[in-house]
């Protein structure tokens, strides 16, 4: 019998690394976005004028959920949240409102949602994994010029509720894990076309973190709960180191 893996943001540039990865290690994948994923068997498409309020989406991917899987119980053995964006700005930024209710929205929201969907649909013993940030661990100033103060609020927030999800009592299932992913770059065509000249050697490819993913899920590496996994390349050679 195939397990099932739900994917929130399956058609961003991580997203689709992770469903096809899963896809191709015989996982019965659901992505959920803006856009469907045609390597998902199933997809969630979300209303684009609902996507950034909390509850109206969240009732709207749960209710889905129901409809794809016809039943009121669908069970999941891995949640995973790749949905995510970038946005920079120190506090003197005029954007800064803008760009940080954006960063919340697509960090924070999707994250919320994906942990509420654990608390209904993981199965005991599956796992919860949403991505943090390795730069949101510091003061943004100290990272990353002229600073991020939208995006680093909204990781660490991310952080916060992986640790709260990985506590007893958090409303996840017995024996579920929660874990977050800490990248430092990632090796995205929109991070390329960004940067076009930077040395890419230390950017972590997206197969390895699906491939990590994948080995935590099905239970071939054992994933700390509550971890927060900084995630670093050197030498072609990509790291996961719980902080």
């Amino acid at each position: 019998m195939m397990q099932n893996v739900l994917v929130y943001g399956g058609s961003g540039a991580l997203g689709r690394q992770i469903v096809s990865h899963f896809r191709r290690a015989q996982w019965a994948v659901t992505s959920v976005d803006i856009s469907p994923n045609s390597e998902a068997h199933h997809n969630i498409v979300l209303d684009t004028q609902q996507s950034s309020r909390l509850q109206m989406c969240g009732e709207e991917v749960q209710q889905k959920l129901y409809q794809l899987h016809n039943t009121k119980q669908p069970k999941l053995a891995a949640i995973i949240n790749a949905a995510g964006g970038w946005a920079g700005g120190s506090l003197a930024d005029a954007d800064l409102y803008r760009n940080s209710e954006l960063m919340f929205s697509q960090s924070v929201t999707t994250s919320l949602i994906s942990a509420k969907l654990a608390a209904n649909h993981l199965e005991s013993g599956g796992l919860l994994a949403l991505v943090g940030a390795a730069g949101a661990v510091d003061p943004t100033p100290a990272v990353c010029l002229p600073g991020m103060v939208g995006y680093g609020m909204a990781k660490a927030a991310v952080h916060h509720l992986v640790r709260s999800a990985a506590t007893p009592g958090s409303g996840l299932p017995a024996d579920s894990k929660a874990i977050g992913l800490l990248p430092t770059m990632l090796d995205t065509p929109g991070n390329r076309s960004a940067m076009p000249n930077a040395d890419t050697a230390s950017w972590t490819p997206l197969e390895q973190i699906a491939e990590q993913l994948w080995r935590w899920a099905s239970k071939k590496d054992n994933a700390t709960n509550g971890a927060l996994y900084k995630i670093t390349t050197t030498n072609a050679q990509t790291h996961f180191e719980a902080i």
